[in-house]
């Protein structure tokens, strides 16, 4: 009955996705434009490089990497921070936490649609494009099964950091900056913006122990390796499972600990 509950609030959120049918067009768009501001940097780099290979990595697979990592963003990006804290500013968090589901579990189901609509409408298209212009640069085969399975533990990663995040705004009743902050910081150390390889090696071995790489670079990782090896596959998974219940657990605990702050202003 838990999981009916569940898929209701994700039917609800693909309709009211799709609603917004010019909110979609203006992201597309948008993309487009930053894709292609991407493109000429990075050329640019490697122009001022010398070298058709930094850190191990063409300009080719760079490309390939930055464009898939902004698909991978644009299709798991949620907006949890946002929502707690204008709950929290307008009072309607008293309302969320008398809702008969549990407030961390209606926050991600309520968005759970989106991820659908963005599949389709994001990540799907530009992967198939990617596939089809660099005539096989992507590899398709049992790499894919350990993509998928990377990607459900990255969006409890991301989502479990969102939270955490969102529930600091009890504290500063702020949202702007925070959301600011953790963009930024979840963007430049997951390789959503940089690939991980061009990070100084002291920096990347700091990285590997933050939760961050394990949202978007390990499942680019899986992804871009034809066929990767068991060692490689356990630690990738093994590690962002880990990181799955240290994030889940801490996001929870902190809730339930802020919770005693909450205070309503207004009536």
């Amino acid at each position: 009955m838990k999981l009916k509950k569940y898929l209701t609030l994700t039917r609800a959120g693909i309709i009211e996705a799709l609603q917004f049918r010019l909110s979609a067009f203006i992201m597309v768009v948008g993309n487009i434009l930053y894709l292609i501001i991407v493109y000429f940097l990075w050329k640019a780099i490697y122009a001022s490089s010398g070298s058709d290979v930094v850190n191990g990595m063409t300009f080719h697979d760079t490309l390939i990497y930055l464009v898939l990592a902004t698909a991978l963003f644009n299709f798991m990006e949620m907006y949890t921070v946002w929502q707690m804290g204008r709950s929290i500013q307008s009072g309607k968090i008293v309302l969320d936490l008398i809702k008969p589901m549990n407030c961390r579990s209606y926050l991600f189901w309520s968005y759970s649609g989106n991820f659908v609509v963005n599949f389709f409408f994001t990540f799907l298209p530009t992967f198939i494009i990617v596939s089809a212009v660099t005539d096989g640069a992507v590899p398709l085969g049992i790499n894919l099964l350990y993509f998928v399975c990377s990607v459900v533990m990255a969006i409890v990663i991301n989502y479990s950091i969102d939270f955490f995040v969102g529930t600091i705004c009890v504290y500063t009743e702020s949202i702007w900056g925070i959301n600011i902050m953790k963009q930024v910081v979840v963007r430049l150390l997951s390789g959503a913006m940089i690939p991980i390889a061009f990070f100084p090696e002291a920096l990347r071995s700091v990285i590997y122990y933050l939760p961050f790489q394990w949202i978007y670079n390990a499942p680019l990782t899986l992804l871009l390796d034809g066929s990767p090896g068991t060692d490689k596959v356990l630690e990738v998974l093994g590690t962002q499972l880990i990181w799955c219940v240290v994030m889940t657990v801490l996001s929870k605990l902190f809730w339930r600990f802020s919770l005693r702050q909450i205070t309503v202003n207004g009536g």
